[in-house]
């Protein structure tokens, strides 16, 4: 069974399709991207169907990140079944997945700063209302906290 990781945030076009595109990019580094199934998805419907925020597609762009491609979707019922590892951009996040999970939830949630070598915060800061500075500190911790989330994800078994 393949490893699968969805990546929430709260309308699914900054912090969620960045750490997507960023886990994808360690994914094919490392040459596993046939091991692992990533997505990401927000738990507020606002935003489906759209593109990501134009200033998070060009930080990802700045490095080397592609993410123009991906389109928003929400959090579905079946994606705590379908997916063994729903990881969290925030606190409030994070909340709303555990009261959300219906009662046949198998998948693991967890917050994304959770493996931040530095461990020093928590929550990755929304970049919605700020300037392209707030995105380029969401993708420095995204890039920091990637590596140990995949080291977690490979050793965990195939089961979440």
């Amino acid at each position: 069974m393949k490893r699968s990781v969805l990546f929430v945030c709260l309308g699914n076009i900054c912090r969620s399709p960045l750490a997507e595109g960023v886990f994808r990019a360690e994914l094919e580094r490392r040459g596993l991207t046939d091991q692992v199934h990533v997505d990401s998805c927000g738990t507020g419907g606002w935003h489906v169907g759209e593109g990501p925020d134009p200033r998070s597609v060009e930080v990802g762009l700045d490095h080397g990140v592609d993410i123009g491609d991906q389109r928003s979707r929400q959090l579905a019922a079946s994606d705590y079944t379908q997916f063994q590892w729903l990881v969290a951009m925030d606190g409030d996040n994070q909340r709303v997945l555990e009261r959300r999970a219906p009662s046949d939830a198998s998948a693991r949630i967890v917050r994304m700063l959770d493996y931040h070598p530095e461990g020093d915060r928590r929550d990755v800061p929304d970049p919605y209302y700020g300037g392209p500075q707030g995105f380029e500190t969401v993708y420095r911790l995204l890039e920091r906290s990637v590596p140990g989330l995949l080291e977690a994800v490979m050793t965990s078994g195939e089961g979440a």
